[in-house]
């Protein structure tokens, strides 16, 4: 016999009065069909940007390793919590370590990730989803500070004198001080990027975000010079390359900081790597102009100030030179 409307009224009455939403019950219903954690996290790398599926690909295998035959539905708020904090206590202890609060946050980034896909899928409704119980681990302050020119100077030295191509890590420190710009802005940097009438470069990011940047005059004709050396024509093709005309990849800076690290004794303990020349230029013009960058995080604007001062040099000398060609010790 079909329901008629005072059935429906008084449904509707019932739910209201045990606060339970039609989608709660359409979940209930399921939960045979839930999928365990080990079955829906290929969806979830799937489904993830490319730079996301590197950075939570070693949490997300965390998450399997505990959780791998349970259900999606049944981790509590609680175990959620104990997990990150399990992750805290063993995060891997390295010379700037901190209290592993970078490791809980990443955590707790995965477990959402997870947990919104299967809202966004139907498999659960959001008020079954634990994630929004649990309290966002506090992240802990950075340690990084702003390079004095002298450790500029000297990192740049051991760049420079040591090594198999000292003109590529010269070119990479000064762009990364000069710009603010991350490793994959440089790493994304393409011929076709470069505006030499307006001494303008575009740089790709952090979250697929697109800026253009002022560049001295200086390290806009380095990088032109660094393209006809090294056989770049393509305007789409990578501008930063090896003597034999491979693109720089990642490892390289890991390779710079490495040897650097065996030269100074500050950048060993300090673990200071290519972020640090971002961090300092923001400093400077957060010192200088008595405000942060607009946009400090990807979108962030640095220009050249009129007048300089000798004392800003350490950012803008239009007098810097990169080492001559062939100039490998």
């Amino acid at each position: 016999m079909g329901s008629t409307q005072a059935d429906v009224q008084a449904l509707v009455q019932l739910m209201q009065h045990m606060n339970v939403e039609p989608e709660e019950l359409l979940a209930a219903a399921r939960v045979q069909e839930l999928p365990t954690f080990e079955q829906f996290m290929p969806l979830v790398r799937d489904a993830a940007p490319p730079a996301s599926q590197v950075v939570y690909r070693a949490y997300w295998k965390k998450i399997v390793a505990c959780w791998g035959t349970r259900r999606l539905d049944e981790p509590t708020a609680r175990e959620v919590g104990d997990l990150i904090e399990e992750v805290r206590a063993n995060a891997q202890r390295r010379r700037n370590y901190g209290d592993g609060s970078g490791a809980a946050c990443h955590t707790y980034y995965a477990l959402r990730r997870v947990y919104q896909l299967a809202v966004d899928e139907g498999l659960l409704s959001s008020r079954r989803n634990p994630m929004a119980r649990v309290t966002k681990p506090r992240q802990a302050k950075s340690r990084r500070y702003a390079l004095s020119p002298q450790l500029y100077r000297e990192i740049v030295q051991v760049a420079a004198g040591t090594g198999l191509d000292p003109r590529l890590d010269s070119l990479l420190l000064r762009f990364h001080l000069e710009t603010a710009a991350r490793t994959g802005g440089a790493l994304n940097l393409r011929l076709g990027d470069l505006d030499p009438e307006r001494l303008l470069i575009v740089l790709r990011e952090k979250n697929s975000v697109t800026r253009k940047q002022p560049v001295s005059r200086a390290l806009m004709q380095a990088l032109l010079d660094h393209a006809e050396e090294r056989g770049v024509r393509d305007k789409e093709s990578p501008l930063l390359r090896f003597p034999d005309g491979r693109p720089m990849t990642k490892i390289r800076y890991r390779r710079l900081w490495d040897r650097v690290q065996m030269h100074i004794k500050v950048v060993d303990e300090e673990s200071i790597s290519t972020h640090w020349l971002r961090h300092t230029t923001l400093t400077w013009v957060e010192r200088n102009w008595a405000r942060k960058p607009s946009g400090t995080g990807s979108n962030c604007l640095i220009r050249r100030p009129p007048g300089a001062s000798a004392a800003t040099r350490i950012c803008w000398s239009a007098r810097w030179r990169i080492p001559a060609a062939g100039a490998v010790s």
